[in-house]
């Protein structure tokens, strides 16, 4: 039974016991709702709660396990003479699974019979267009131990998902059953909701945590699996990228990391003045009609897909940059340069510090501004020395997350400054040139694990290394910002 189904009858069992938990507490207090220890309301969300919590807690913990076992149970099935050079394991596993899936879909359209699909055999049948007749390609034909291991595949899920769907549905009746038998006048259910509630809220807020320290120890096995291979000093200090899957690869990152802090502080001094600048606009000088117009309209760069600024980039700013600029001037012949990505990305960046800032400007309490007004400041003085500096805390907020989303940008880079590293080996007028091509640490990662590769490689293995390199980056910018938001909290408070 698919996943949306078994949702839709653990909800409809929930609905059912809310009704009769519902009904069978106010019946025990004779129909009156003032005798009952709760509101009528808390035992029906009793009942949804001790249906919901534990089946859909199951369920999620079974497709989390039955996938590993798959793997690793049928993954034995198959011997080593089967793995041909320059393969592994992890490839014919996935042979296995498109296999699998492709006698499934195979016996959903009628193509073949459920018998049929587990008696099949490579040795009688053309498995390889038995199965492209329904839509599924494999790329050579299927060897018998590879069919056998994706017959077992198919058998254990289908097992496997029809004794899920009998567990979670039963621990949704007896959740239930368990709910319904407690609902009386004197059961405290509004005590049981409220701490299930905030269990919820707890689990809730820890998933930004394990989700962070899941995302860190993913990185960091790799990142040392890469330093076992490749050293440190030459990663952090070589002034040369030049992976070659072959062997002999210079895999420094001052080039990327040069082109990524480049190109975000060209994109930054075009995003904070104007996005600062058009804050305070809107919040202090516009009427409320203007205000309504220009902040959405502002707010609408801020949806627009990066693809749309990379073909900005890519056929009007780079084409505009290097006829009237590199060309006459003799600093480059490119349309990709760190110029065009830096100025279109600023671009994009304009409504993360404009939205936040003038919210953040508009918090600054309406007394203030009349303290200093009745003093005898200008307008202008009492933005520059009060407002602004009241404001300053949200200001680096919205500047630590424009800095974010510059550093992490990929496709505004690969179509707007080229993919070619920065060239620190031949001197430092190449270097700071802004309209020569630069590449970033965000686009050398998703090139590094595109395509054919090797994930055993130091070619393949330094994208982890570059993923981990960037997130420290941005803890220090938040540890930075953390500090000086402290530090002018404690000024103005």
């Amino acid at each position: 039974m698919p996943l949306l189904w078994i949702l839709i009858l653990v909800l409809a069992i929930a609905t059912v016991g809310y009704f009769a938990a519902r009904t069978r507490a106010m019946a025990t207090a004779g129909g009156d709702s003032r005798i009952l220890h709760s509101l009528p309301n808390y035992y029906g969300m009793n009942a949804v709660l001790s249906a919901l919590v534990p089946s859909l807690a199951v369920l999620a913990l079974w497709l989390i396990v039955q996938p590993m076992y798959l793997q690793n149970h049928v993954a034995g099935m198959i011997p080593d003479h089967v793995i041909a050079e320059g393969s592994s394991r992890d490839l014919i596993m996935s042979d296995v699974r498109r296999i699998a899936s492709g006698l499934n879909i195979a016996v959903e359209q009628g193509a073949m019979s459920a018998d049929e699909a587990s008696g099949l055999r490579s040795e009688l049948t053309n498995v390889r267009e038995r199965l492209a007749e329904v839509g599924v390609a494999l790329g050579s034909d299927v060897q018998p131990e590879v069919l056998a291991a994706a017959q077992e595949y198919r058998s254990i899920a289908k097992s496997g998902s029809f004794f899920m769907l009998i567990v979670v549905l039963t621990l949704a009746v007896l959740g239930v059953v368990y709910a319904w038998k407690r609902s009386h006048k004197d059961f405290r259910a509004r005590n049981i909701v409220e701490k299930a509630v905030l269990g919820l809220l707890i689990a809730a807020a820890s998933i930004a945590i394990l989700t962070t320290l899941g995302i860190v120890m993913s990185m960091l096995m790799e990142t040392m699996n890469f330093f076992s291979q490749y050293e440190a000093t030459s990663f952090f200090f070589g002034i040369k990228w030049a992976p070659d899957f072959r062997g002999d690869s210079a895999l420094g990152i001052l080039p990327l990391l040069w082109g990524t802090l480049y190109i975000s502080l060209i994109a930054l001094l075009v995003a904070v003045p104007v996005g600062l600048f058009a804050a305070i606009y809107m919040s202090e000088y516009a009427g409320p009609k203007l205000r309504a117009v220009a902040k959405p309209l502002i707010e609408i760069l801020a949806g627009i897909p990066t693809i749309v600024y990379g073909l900005f980039a890519l056929l009007t700013v780079g084409p505009l940059l290097r006829d009237y600029f590199a060309k006459p001037t003799g600093l480059g012949e490119s349309a990709d340069s760190v110029l065009t990505a830096g100025i279109v990305m600023g671009i994009m960046l304009i409504p993360f510090v404009s939205s936040l800032s003038d919210d953040i400007i508009n918090a600054v309490p309406q007394s203030m501004r009349d303290g200093s007004l009745g003093l005898g400041a200008t307008k202008s003085e009492t933005i520059r020395q009060v407002i602004v500096p009241a404001a300053l805390p949200g200001i680096v907020g919205a500047v630590l997350l424009a800095t974010s989303r510059a550093i992490g940008e990929t496709m505004i880079v690969v179509m707007g400054a080229g993919a070619a590293a920065a060239q620190l080996d031949k001197g430092l007028a190449e270097a700071i040139n802004p309209l020569e091509a630069m590449t970033t640490v965000t686009t050398r990662i998703v090139s590094q694990l595109t395509g054919d590769t090797d994930f055993a490689a130091p070619e393949t293995l330094v994208a982890f290394a570059l993923g981990l390199t960037l997130f420290v980056i941005t803890l220090g910018l938040n540890v930075l910002a953390l500090y000086i938001v402290r530090k002018y909290r404690e000024q103005y408070e």
